[in-house]
């Protein structure tokens, strides 16, 4: 990965520019908070906004996308089907919901957010169709381990193009990353200040204090130079402003792998083999 600035890319296997940094929406709620968060972010220089049907905020994520002065081409919109609308069908169905929802008349990318059991290969054909119709410029999944890739690479007629991922200190999952990679597969960060625990983490600051940085911020530009997409959540404007200023150092491979060392396997989420929702 390239690392520039805020509006810097990377580019999916299908040719699609995605900015490698964004904002995350997860538990922002639903009308003024949200909606000045994202026009926050675009002011800050944000063009990536990441959001979920299970996030009941898509509403106040359109229009603040909309209302924004920065133009709708210039912005990475996506979101994401829930399990309960997973099936063929079904995911057809919630992309329209979510797209009018959104207020939008397409989206960057959308997202499987969970492999469900026994409807996810169904789930990717309606993605696929959404995406070779030009409804859609990228389509991707999130939470998939290598299995669940395995499986679904072996059916489908378009690959992902991003896998979303709780990454983090303490879960790292190089193994998947390598295969992410191996296969063109963007890997992509959710919860990667690990909803605010790294701030906590004795191990990180030394090297904040190194850089004159906080833990958040040391961790987020060790997302990038592992090459992760990252969208860290914030309702806050001065969070949003700060989560952003990642760009003016850089982390030298010794101080990488230390970071990579505090792995734990230690998720803050659910299992993806486990989850029951």
């Amino acid at each position: 990965m390239n690392i520039t600035d805020i509006k810097g890319t990377v580019t999916l296997h299908n040719g699609v520019e995605m900015p490698y940094f964004g904002l995350g929406v997860y538990q922002s709620r639903e009308g003024k908070e949200v909606t000045d968060a994202v026009q926050w972010a675009l002011e800050a220089g944000y063009r990536h906004i990441d959001t979920a049907a299970f996030y009941q905020n898509e509403e106040g994520v359109g229009k603040a996308v909309r209302q924004s002065a920065v133009d709708r081409d210039e912005v990475f919109v996506v979101t994401k089907v829930w399990n309960q609308d997973q099936g063929y069908q079904r995911t057809l169905k919630a992309f329209d919901t979510s797209l009018m929802k959104l207020g939008l008349d397409y989206l960057d990318m959308y997202l499987v957010h969970w492999p469900v059991r026994g409807l996810y290969r169904d789930t990717w054909r309606a993605l696929e169709e959404l995406y070779l119709s030009g409804r859609v410029r990228a389509i991707g999944v999130s939470n998939f381990l290598q299995h669940h890739l395995e499986d679904l690479m072996a059916v489908c007629q378009v690959r992902p193009m991003v896998n979303q991922m709780e990454f983090h200190p303490r879960l790292v999952q190089q193994s998947l990353i390598d295969y992410c990679h191996t296969h063109q597969v963007r890997y992509e960060a959710w919860s990667p200040m690990m909803q605010g625990r790294v701030f906590g983490l004795d191990a990180l600051q030394g090297l904040a204090a190194r850089y004159g940085k906080d833990a958040g911020q040391v961790v987020l530009r060790w997302n990038l130079q592992k090459g992760v997409v990252t969208i860290p959540k914030s309702a806050r404007k001065e969070r949003i402003i700060s989560n952003s200023q990642v760009f003016d150092f850089a982390l030298t491979d010794e101080e990488m792998a230390y970071i990579d060392s505090l792995d734990a396997h230690e998720r803050l989420g659910p299992d993806p083999d486990t989850f029951d929702f």
